[in-house]
């Protein structure tokens, strides 16, 4: 790792962050004014800054300046005594990783720069920025069936039908299916039938001649016309009108359609790419849709995939989107720290890639630093978290086993005893924190757990309750598996989690092998 840099002309603060980073093992450089910083610029640049703002000379916020535009992926923490809102605009403006006023606590001190030095680390290359400029992006098996069959279509004229939960992209799909097609060099028009009302959709669609109603004063030409030689996208299909459904199907069997208010055929050489959100098997059965209709729509149907059933591509839309949102706002991309990711991977987005991108502004403007964290993400998608909904935390099934909100009875041993349950207290710990087996008893794993916390604290171990909290997991995972005789969804209900939840879990506390 690169030094963390000090810069302050208070002999006392660098003292104080020598030391702290002295004993995190962290190495690092202090410099007493900006003109130093400055000048080892020139052969080494830091993994963090740490930077007073008020210095003899030149300021912190003038360096900062100077940092950001030579070398825009360091971090920059801003510090100072004279705390205010001029400052802190100033500092975030001028793009400050946190803005940090003095006195402060050290270890606060410590996991800023830690949050930074993890940014720096986790920067995208000039490759995924790069990659990261297409619209169109997603590495999940179900995203590259998706792009195969564009590529499949990519020589076709056929009709194509897409399907998708709303915000999946489906016009975006529509438009790299036109544009990797023969009629890529002609129109591309969409039109949201579902926007439109009844009385004017025809006009839009088909176009009308002069007075053919109230208020044509001219011909107009209408969507299919303006689309001549390319590709028509049909948004929100299911919404379509009967009565336009049948002049719609008189177009695709035949070819040509009458403008309102017209006598003569036009012949139409357009490619019709439909959408929606709605299952039209269900709405032909309900009889809202033509079945006729769907036949000659179903030609080839793509269905698109939901967010949640492509987690693994959320990193990669969460960094293009919080890209494009600095751009569009002047400023610096803003980072997601591990946790914060972790959240929004498990979040249920029912708005799709839509709601992402959403979420992303949100960040961009809303988060305070350049590193994003749990606390920093919009209210819905916390709340989701703190209800359980997007990740099941070990916190939750530990208060839910304290509180006894089981609504089953004990599961019976093999012996037909129901003294052998599933909860807590079948898993107790050693004084080294090490899980052990032991008699269920009322509080019993409580006390064992807080001693060796405890213990864990004295001897001086680094986040032991995290070695914890995997130890307590594994040992109800064990239990519950060895009540149910290894039937994972039944172990799961008992555990209060999903089964997918558990096959997770197992797979993270490196217990494939052993279950």
């Amino acid at each position: 790792m690169k030094n963390v840099w000090i810069v302050d002309d208070d002999r006392s603060i660098r003292w104080v962050l020598e030391k702290a980073l002295s004993r995190e093992g962290l190495p690092w450089r202090s410099f007493e004014n900006a003109i130093e910083v400055q000048n080892a610029l020139e052969n080494e640049t830091p993994a963090v800054l740490v930077s007073d703002v008020r210095m003899p000379g030149e300021s912190g916020l003038s360096l900062l300046k100077k940092i950001k535009a030579a070398h825009p992926q360091v971090p920059v923490i801003v510090m100072t005594a004279f705390s205010d809102l001029d400052t802190a605009v100033q500092a975030f403006q001028g793009g400050a990783f946190e803005y940090l006023p003095k006195p402060f606590d050290v270890e606060q001190a410590l996991d800023l720069i830690r949050r930074a030095a993890a940014v720096t680390e986790t920067a995208p290359s000039t490759e995924e920025r790069t990659a990261g400029e297409r619209e169109m992006l997603g590495k999940a098996a179900a995203m590259q069936d998706v792009f195969r069959a564009i590529g499949r279509l990519s020589q076709s004229h056929v009709t194509v039908l897409i399907t998708g939960e709303s915000g999946t992209g489906k016009e975006l799909v529509a438009r790299a299916l036109h544009e990797h097609s023969p009629r890529r060099g002609k129109p591309f028009i969409a039109i949201n039938t579902a926007a439109i009302p009844k009385d004017l959709l025809e006009s839009e669609l088909f176009g009308h001649e002069r007075g053919s109603f109230t208020g044509a004063a001219a011909t107009r030409q209408g969507r299919f016309q303006q689309a001549e030689g390319g590709t028509l996208f049909l948004d929100e299909i299911g919404d379509m009108p009967a009565d336009l459904q049948v002049r719609l199907l008189r177009v695709l069997q035949d070819g040509e359609y009458y403008r309102v208010g017209g006598q003569a055929p036009m012949k139409s050489n357009v490619r019709i790419i439909a959408a929606t959100h709605q299952n039209l098997d269900e709405r032909v059965r309900q009889g809202m849709f033509r079945e006729d209709l769907l036949h000659r729509l179903n030609v080839v149907r793509l269905r698109l995939p939901p967010l949640r059933e492509r987690r693994e591509d959320v990193p990669l839309l969460m960094k293009h989107f919080l890209s494009k949102s600095a751009q569009t706002l002047g400023g610096e991309a803003k980072a997601l720290t591990p946790a914060a990711m972790q959240v929004l991977q498990h979040f249920a987005f029912p708005g799709n890639v839509r709601q992402l991108e959403n979420i992303c502004h949100w960040i961009t403007v809303m988060a305070p630093g350049s590193a994003v964290d749990v606390a920093d993400l919009p209210p819905e998608v916390r709340s989701a978290f703190s209800a359980g909904s997007a990740i099941e935390s070990p916190a939750s099934a530990i208060t839910a086993i304290q509180q006894d909100r089981s609504p089953r009875a004990p599961v019976q041993s093999e012996s037909g005893s129901n003294s052998a349950t599933i909860n807590a207290s079948a898993a107790q710990f050693n004084g080294n924190g090490h899980a052990i087996a032991s008699p269920a008893g009322n509080g019993d794993w409580q006390h064992a757990l807080a001693a060796a916390l405890a213990t864990a604290i004295q001897q001086g171990e680094r986040a032991p309750g995290e070695r914890l909290t995997r130890e307590f997991e594994a040992t109800m995972i064990r239990s519950a598996l060895t009540q149910t005789k290894g039937r994972r969804i039944e172990a799961s209900e008992w555990l209060g989690w999903g089964r997918n939840t558990l096959t997770r879990k197992i797979h993270e506390l490196g217990m494939d092998g052993e279950v």
